[in-house]
């Protein structure tokens, strides 16, 4: 069989093909009255990463979905890709995944069924390190390629981090570099080093169970990951949430060291401008290239992550024993004219 470039078959890649926030806060807008459901925790007004319903029991279900298309070539890695990122949004909210159903979109006329097959076996594959069966899903005949994951997942109730609970004077992490959209969109143009892409899909690849672990931390009073709509986004809706601002310390964010050579040559995706356009007014004075790494689409993100101040250490102590060295980004600080400000 000819050697298949899914990446040639899409328009987009990863989270970059999400719906820019200004154009999905128009979307989710509705002057209807909202119907009351009591035991929903979680919904779509704080712009969480899943929802979550509480069983009365002191258990919660969580049910996220995602899917995108094509950010790399090979099709096991997309599907593993793509299945690690839909995980994420149960890690995120601190539960365990316990579930998933594959959504699958094919151009059924242009590339053949056993490309897909192998999308699904990758699926698969990051199923079984997440400890969940892939117990079914749907597909259809489509334009463009696109894979993702419907995941349920459950989280004890006292263990539930949401976006939008963060306290003033909260420390803030990241667990992922940050560079993925700039350094995959190098990839579509043939201009990425082999070494850089296997970093960024290396990252991709991680699945982000430490949220699980998180949610069992008192500490961590709150969570989201961060994908399509950068650091920055996914920041602003973690303080608008809480009725908070944000500072960060642009020197001390995890991102990729081998970015700047492919920004000189303009390897940004789209989304990053679309995701300026929408919140860049609520941002500080940015560099250039603050503002292409900071709201540079991450596809497969890190957790960011708030904790009580005084914790700290006890909480850096606590990742390092599980394998990662994490230090403090930024903090939450009392409601400013701007959410973010970034030195």
């Amino acid at each position: 069989m000819t050697e298949i470039k899914l990446t040639q078959y899409s328009h987009g890649a990863g989270c970059g093909c999400k719906i820019s926030p200004a154009v999905l806060d128009t979307m989710l807008h509705s002057d209807s009255p909202k119907a009351k459901f009591p035991n929903l925790l979680v919904g779509n007004d704080s712009k969480d990463d899943a929802a979550v319903f509480d069983l009365g029991d002191g258990t919660c279900i969580i049910s996220t979905t995602d899917f995108f298309m094509p950010i790399v070539d090979d099709p096991f890695t997309f599907g593993s890709i793509a299945s690690v990122n839909a995980i994420s949004d149960v890690y995120a909210m601190g539960g365990e995944p316990i579930m998933a159903i594959a959504i699958l979109g094919w151009p059924i006329n242009k590339i053949p069924a056993e490309v897909a097959q192998r999308v699904l076996e990758g699926s698969r594959k990051i199923c079984a390190e997440a400890g969940i069966p892939l117990a079914g899903g749907h597909s259809i005949d489509c334009p463009e390629p696109v894979f993702g994951l419907a995941v349920s997942g459950k989280v004890k109730k006292e263990n539930l981090k949401r976006n939008d609970t963060a306290k003033e004077g909260s420390l803030l992490y990241l667990t992922k570099s940050l560079g993925i959209g700039i350094t995959t969109t190098a990839q579509k143009k043939g201009i990425v080093k082999d070494e850089h892409l296997q970093m960024a899909v290396s990252s991709m690849l991680t699945l982000n169970k430490l949220g699980a672990d998180f949610g069992r931390l008192p500490y961590v009073n709150a969570m989201t990951d961060v994908t399509g709509f950068g650091l920055l986004g996914h920041l602003t809706e973690v303080c608008e949430g809480s009725g908070l601002s944000a500072e960060i310390d642009f020197s001390k964010v995890p991102k990729f060291d081998f970015l700047d050579q492919y920004v000189a040559q303009k390897s940004m995706p789209g989304g990053t401008q679309r995701n300026w356009e929408s919140y860049g007014r609520k941002i500080s004075t940015v560099t250039d290239i603050q503002k292409v790494i900071l709201a540079d689409p991450q596809t497969s993100g890190g957790l960011l992550v708030s904790v009580d101040k005084e914790s700290g250490k006890e909480f850096e102590a606590f990742c390092k024993a599980k394998g990662h060295t994490l230090q403090v980004i930024g903090n939450m600080i009392p409601k400013q004219e701007l959410c973010i400000l970034v030195k």
